[in-house]
Order: structure tokens, then C-alpha cells, then sequence
């Protein structure tokens, strides 16, 4: 690939409204908890196992009919993947009442602009082995 093909690729990343850290960590942890291989996953999707891969990486941008199956195969509101310009300062956080509180905790801590994003993860993982450890079960 020629160098400004290069450039371009990454400012066309770089000025995407979609939050990639938040859509890789979200397939990549579904993924992973639900025990099911990229092959599988891009099935239910209606992706490429590679074009999967990257998005589950970082490494690539979907277009927006991708982001909308990816958000239905997460279940989790499209707002969430997509950074929306608001009026006012404050970004609310969107989140459906059957996702569980790890997930509404780390779209928090992500969303938070006074965290690094290295101190959010390590504060998300804390997060979730409290919440593991505390949380009471379903009888």
C-alpha cells in the first residue's frame, strides 16, 4: 500500500464517530464468554471470519449496516458504539435495563475522559471480580 493510501486509511479511522476500543472489547469479551470461535460469530453476524478479526482488533472500521448487526449480536444500544455530537457538554451513557451492572459500569469507566484507557481497564477488571466474588446469585 502506497504511504498516503496509508495516511488516509488512518484518518479515515481516526475521524470515525465509532468508539473501535469499545466494539472490539465488546465482541472480542461476548465472543470469548459465550465460547464461540470467530467462524461462528461472523455466521451469526452476516460477516467475513477476517473482516470479523480486524473489527475484533481494532484494526477496522464497519460500515453502518455491520455496526447495526454487530450491536444486535451484542445487544446493546447502537448509541453506545456510535460517539453522537451533543448539544451540551455531558454524553449520557445509553444502556438497556436487561444488561447486566459489569457492562453498565464499563461503558461508565470508558466513557469517563479522566481515565486513561489502560487505568479504565485495569479499574473494569477490578470491577468485575468484586462484582463476581459479592454479587448474589439467581436461586
Amino acid at each position: 500500500m502506497a504511504p498516503e493510501a496509508k495516511r488516509r486509511k488512518r484518518t479515515n479511522r481516526s475521524r470515525s464517530p465509532i468508539k473501535l476500543t469499545e466494539l472490539s472489547a465488546s465482541i472480542q469479551r461476548k465472543r470469548t464468554a459465550e465460547g464461540l470461535s470467530l467462524r461462528q460469530v461472523a455466521r451469526q453476524v452476516g460477516l467475513g471470519a477476517s473482516t470479523l478479526w480486524r473489527l475484533e482488533r481494532g484494526r477496522g472500521v464497519p460500515d453502518s449496516a455491520t455496526l447495526a448487526r454487530l450491536a444486535e449480536w451484542l445487544s446493546v444500544p447502537l448509541e453506545r458504539l456510535v460517539d453522537v455530537a451533543r448539544p451540551t457538554k455531558r454524553k449520557a451513557i445509553v444502556y438497556y435495563e436487561d444488561e447486566n451492572t459489569p457492562d453498565i459500569v464499563e461503558a461508565h469507566l470508558r466513557a469517563d475522559r479522566r481515565l486513561s484507557p489502560e487505568t479504565a481497564k485495569a479499574l473494569v477488571e477490578l470491577f468485575r471480580v468484586a462484582y463476581n466474588q459479592f454479587a448474589r446469585k439467581k436461586r
